[in-house]
């Protein structure tokens, strides 16, 4: 490619009139022409890598994506999420601040990767972002969709009181609820157990707070609730508060009491919280269930080898004291600062 003398760097900072004066083809000029515009004004250029599959992102959506940000002629990003394992999902209309990226994503579907060229216009603008980006500067980012969820329904549920709440109907409810779900495993799945234990939190509270018609709807309330508690109980497992796991595992019997996850859940949480007793109660009930569950007797066949090194301590200290105690009576204990 000519430069007429300019370098690289010169080339860079070149208004793009100066470069058409120049008669200066860009790599992005090149690349341009393989693109879709997806505007009309070529504002916004798209070209496919790896389609995806099913519906485009709706308005309103949380996505999770992988994005790098390139300037021309460079070739390390001026941002990125690779160094994430697993991005934060990003809320379009709020957390997504580059316009042409929005817009963007809005023409993507799950498992999609595509490039973009961002006009100034659509990107940072005339001014740039001093010192990284230069004043009028069109960018490529390459962009991955990972997972997205449509959360409008959800937004707009929580916006309204509880009264409002009340009010709505139960197949929008329900509705609500199971995308919360969605949204708790997606990030229980991630391992943002802070995340996903609150969505689930704000499911059980829209459950609780809902005043049902008769019997038969609170039977069905709770029937909803009965997941997401169990749920709660392994999350809080996850992040090692094995009292509010077992805490959640017990209301969960109190709607089933032979529900043989919530048995498991409350004997992995008694065993956390070294209570072996009670650990040992609860899991032979939910083995009395599953008798051929792998997880259930993995986690008794630890909880007799724990129970027997306890035991055997236990049995160990008082004849250690008195071997001691023996020891400081003939005056020849090596340990005169041990205590009794």
């Amino acid at each position: 490619m000519s430069t007429n003398g300019n370098t690289a760097r010169i080339i860079q900072f070149m208004a793009p009139e100066e470069r058409h004066q120049f008669g200066i083809e860009t790599p992005y000029q090149r690349l341009a022409l393989q693109m879709q515009d997806m505007l009309g004004d070529r504002g916004i250029l798209k070209e496919v890598i790896h389609p995806g599959e099913g519906g485009p992102i709706p308005f309103h959506a949380s996505v999770s994506i992988h994005f790098s940000g390139f300037l021309e002629y460079s070739d390390m990003p001026f941002e990125s999420t690779l160094n994430l394992k697993y991005p934060r999902m990003m809320k379009l209309g709020r957390d997504v601040t580059l316009y042409g990226l929005e817009l963007g994503l809005l023409t993507m579907k799950k498992g999609e990767f595509s490039r973009f060229l961002f006009k100034p216009k659509y990107a940072y603008g005339d001014l740039g972002c001093p010192p990284h980006i230069p004043p009028l500067a069109t960018v490529l980012y390459e962009v991955q969709v990972l997972d997205f969820l449509d959360s409008a329904q959800v937004d707009e549920f929580m916006d309204l009181s509880v009264e409002e709440q009340n009010d709505v109907q139960l197949a929008k409810l329900l509705a609500v609820v199971d995308t919360q779900r969605n949204f708790g495993n997606l990030c229980f799945n991630k391992k943002r157990y802070e995340d996903a234990k609150e969505r689930y939190q704000q499911a059980v509270t829209v459950l609780q707070n809902r005043e049902p018609l008769n019997d038969e709807g609170k039977k069905r309330l709770e029937e909803v609730k009965l997941p997401f508690l169990l749920n709660l109980s392994l999350t809080y497992l996850k992040l090692e508060k094995p009292h509010k796991a077992l805490c959640f595992g017990q209301k969960a019997l109190a709607i089933n009491p032979q529900n043989t996850k919530a048995l498991f859940r409350c004997g992995q949480a008694c065993f956390e919280m070294k209570d072996y007793e009670k650990a040992q109660d609860y899991l032979i009930l939910a083995q009395s269930k599953k008798p051929f569950d792998p997880d259930i007797n993995t986690l008794l066949k630890k909880l007799a080898a724990t129970r027997t090194i306890w035991m055997e301590r236990e049995r160990c200290v008082p004849r250690c004291s008195q071997v001691l105690s023996q020891k400081k009576s003939e005056g020849v204990c090596n340990f005169p600062n041990f205590p009794d």
